[in-house]
């Protein structure tokens, strides 16, 4: 019996919505913890407003703080995992697209092309230099470039997409990505004490914590306290500094045959060397730049990214696990944290090097 055309679009539309609803369901559980610990975050700034006239912990910070506390007394199950992948990797994703909207050319411009080359100088610099030092500290090959590569580019991101050119062993992999997670939010909390200690302008606090900082929501969640300028300034110079993970992922394809790291099926299809998300926040600014994007769904963008940003803090913090840390060795820690200290010893020499106000 045949069907009509109308039955036939109504049973597609069903079809879809229940393929839909399948797809959803494994997430939800985990997307709730991640919202339930991102309102508790959010309603512990709006407590210490109260209690103290400003929140000196943004929810940005509280809701990593709030996941790794959960996350070190209980381990979330195959139950709440899909949805707290989702949180940290997606979600996150869709935040730093929306924060397009947020930005203008005038301030790319404003950044000027001696700031761009020495973004550019700083990385190039970093990668062999904190490679040494991994070296010197006794890390083998592949782990130092891991830990060499997160520090300067973008943290877990970044050894994700080198770990397969170099052929790293699982472990150098989880014990970098363990390292990256709990040293980052020490950054996040530690690195806006440098501001009265090094008497930082906003600018130039925003300068060092984009060069310094892993990812581009832990920048956000350590200049924001700052200053509205540290926050514009971090964030487009971090991007800055994501946007070369490409070049150094096909630098590395190229040269890990000489050093003695070479998978001959690791290379990145060009396709995966600039992320999505980054074109998407590039394809904002170009808009909001232009005119086109009205300035009202710019404040939604706006509010909206602030929103994903908190849930996928959660999602973060709800990864860290500081026994594992712990379990992959002093030797990764100190030269992790040798490097991330040459890292920002350099950024502020080009603080001082470019007069930047």
């Amino acid at each position: 019996m045949s069907t009509s055309p109308e039955q036939d679009l109504r049973s597609r539309k069903v079809g879809a919505a229940d393929f839909a609803v399948t797809r959803l369901r494994p997430l939800i559980p985990g997307v709730l913890l991640c919202l339930a610990l991102a309102v508790v975050a959010f309603g512990l700034g709006r407590l210490e407003a109260v209690a103290f006239g400003r929140a000196w912990l943004e929810p940005l910070v509280l809701a990593i703080l709030l996941g790794a506390v959960v996350r070190t007394g209980w381990q979330p199950g195959p139950r709440w995992k899909p949805g707290i992948d989702f949180s940290a990797k997606p979600l996150l994703e869709v935040a730093v697209l929306l924060l397009g909207a947020s930005f203008s050319a005038s301030a790319v411009l404003a950044v000027g092309w001696p700031l761009l080359l020495g973004i550019t100088g700083v990385v190039a610099f970093a990668i062999p230099a904190s490679y040494g030092l991994c070296r010197a500290f006794g890390l083998p090959a592949r782990m130092a470039l891991l830990v060499a590569c997160g520090n300067s580019i973008c943290g877990n991101s970044a050894i994700a997409a080198v770990a397969p050119v170099i052929q790293a062993d699982g472990r150098d992999v989880a014990a970098s990505i363990a390292f990256t997670a709990v040293i980052g939010v020490a950054v996040v909390l530690l690195l806006p004490l440098l501001v009265p200690l090094l008497g930082l302008s906003q600018g130039q606090y925003g300068l060092l914590a984009g060069l310094t900082v892993y990812a581009v929501p832990q920048v956000l969640a350590a200049t924001a306290p700052v200053g509205a300028l540290s926050l514009q300034v971090g964030t487009l110079v971090k991007l800055v500094r994501v946007l070369m993970l490409g070049p150094v992922v096909v630098a590395l394809s190229l040269m890990a045959p000489r050093l003695g790291t070479a998978n001959p099926g690791g290379r990145q299809p060009l396709s995966r060397l600039v992320p999505w998300f980054i074109l998407g926040f590039l394809a904002l600014a170009a808009l909001r730049s232009l005119g086109w994007l009205p300035e009202v769904v710019a404040v939604w963008a706006a509010w909206l990214a602030g929103v994903l940003m908190i849930i996928a803090m959660a999602a973060l913090g709800l990864g860290v696990d500081v026994r594992l840390v712990a379990r992959s060795g002093g030797r990764v820690t100190a030269a992790g944290i040798a490097s991330l200290l040459l890292l920002a010893a350099v950024s502020l020499a080009l603080i001082r090097i470019l007069g930047v106000a």
